[in-house]
């Protein structure tokens, strides 16, 4: 007999929470407010809440699940426990398929921030290390994690700051407010909802987390509010001091924002902390991708050779080097840097099924309010189709790709 693959629980509730706030508090708040004003002006901020909105119904449905079912792959394994294995497998591969262009989006951010001659030999270089610091374990991914944190943190704080104290804010430029239609207020919800996605890296990584019935609830919701309430804060200063046409602008609002004020000598602090928000944000991916990976494998609906578990450092080693080397061909080959539209609609099928999963749950199991899970799946469905058409037919055909991927299999195995 074989035994199943599987990995140490050794993450408490403090990493979980940092791992999350390593995800969304990440490259995200640097990138996603330029488009989302692009389509809804100031009415972005109607976007955030709903994003907001959408994100607490899945974080709910997640950890509610994830207690459940503590295994690394998140929605892959719940939609598999409650809807069947197609559902679970199409989870696992909308996940996968988003998830690693968005490692390649946030490697290439990273190295156009430092250097944009020299961006794709940057990402690379960021690629390998991040790539080799999860290999050696699981602890060291959230010590780089909880440094990476801190430092962005302190950037958006210095951005709020040189805004209000040494800005000009005005509610002038809010006008006209909202300004946009219900369509473009969805659009930049799911816009925004790019950097909300991140709580899923705690849900991936239950089978790694200590006392998870207790500690994932509280980690993926305590990730949420913080982050929230910083991108709220971000979202506000950045259209009270410029205003939405120039946060739609420019690539870099937050850069600009400061510009504009009386500190504007320091403005490369905000180049330096969006560098290393992408750091964090594309160490949270490798990890996340890696253990979905790392579960589909386990199952057989990848090469199980993905699924060999380090004996010292007891972490997935084959599949994130696979995901290291494919995120790397990718940022060699592709510009990915405008690929916040596919992997939302990919994100947001993801979260559609985990709340489609979490409205099977019986009082017994925990379940959330009723409403809770429908108002998910209806939100997730409502701005997944509200996305750009571009990025509707990108995923759809993405999607096809993985539907026909698992016919085949399953005709192979017959």
């Amino acid at each position: 007999m074989t035994t199943r693959p599987a990995l140490a629980r050794s993450i408490g509730v403090g990493d979980a929470v940092v791992i999350g706030l390593g995800s969304m508090i990440g490259a995200g708040v640097f990138a996603a407010f330029g488009p989302a004003a692009r389509v809804a002006g100031s009415a972005l901020l109607l976007g955030l809440l709903v994003a907001g909105v959408i994100a607490y119904c899945n974080a709910v449905s997640s950890a509610r699940l994830a207690a459940l079912y503590p295994e690394s792959g998140g929605t892959y394994i719940y939609g598999q426990r409650r809807l069947g294995p197609f559902w679970g497998y199409l989870a696992g591969w909308a996940f996968v398929v988003a998830k690693t262009a968005s490692c390649a989006a946030m490697a290439l951010t990273f190295g156009t921030y430092v250097d944009s001659h020299h961006a794709r030999l940057l990402a690379v270089i960021a690629v390998a290390t991040l790539t080799a610091v999860n290999y050696i374990g699981i602890q060291k991914s959230a010590w780089l994690t909880r440094l990476i944190v801190a430092v962005t943190l302190a950037v958006l704080l210095f951005v709020v700051l040189a805004c209000t104290v040494g800005g000009h804010l005005s509610t002038h430029h809010l006008s006209p407010f909202p300004g946009s239609g219900v369509r473009d207020v969805l659009q930049s919800a799911g816009l925004v909802f790019f950097a909300f996605a991140g709580y899923a890296r705690i849900a991936t990584l239950g089978e790694e987390v200590r006392d998870p019935a207790r500690t994932i609830p509280r980690a993926i919701t305590t990730a949420l509010g913080i982050t929230f309430v910083v991108y709220a804060a971000v979202a506000l200063t950045l259209l009270l001091s410029v205003g939405a046409g120039e946060v739609a602008a420019s690539s870099s609002p937050l850069r600009a924002a400061v510009l504009a004020g009386r500190w504007h000598a320091l403005a490369p602090a905000v180049q330096v902390g969006a560098a290393v928000a992408a750091l964090g944000s594309l160490l949270a991916l490798i990890l996340g991708v890696s253990r979905t990976t790392f579960a589909m494998s386990r199952d057989g609906h990848l090469p199980r050779r993905l699924a060999a578990v380090h004996p010292r450092y007891n972490v997935p080693h084959h599949a994130e080097l696979a995901v290291g080397a494919i995120v790397t061909v990718l940022v060699l080959t592709t510009d990915l840097r405008h690929a916040i539209g596919f992997s939302s609609f990919g994100v947001l099928v993801y979260y559609a099924i985990a709340n489609a999963s979490a409205a099977t749950l019986t009082t017994a199991e925990n379940r959330p309010p009723r409403w809770l899970p429908v108002l998910g799946l209806l939100g997730c469905v409502t701005v997944a189709v509200s996305l750009p058409a571009a990025s509707i037919l990108v995923g759809a055909a993405v999607l096809a790709a993985g539907v026909l991927l698992w016919c085949g299999r399953r005709m192979l195995t017959r």
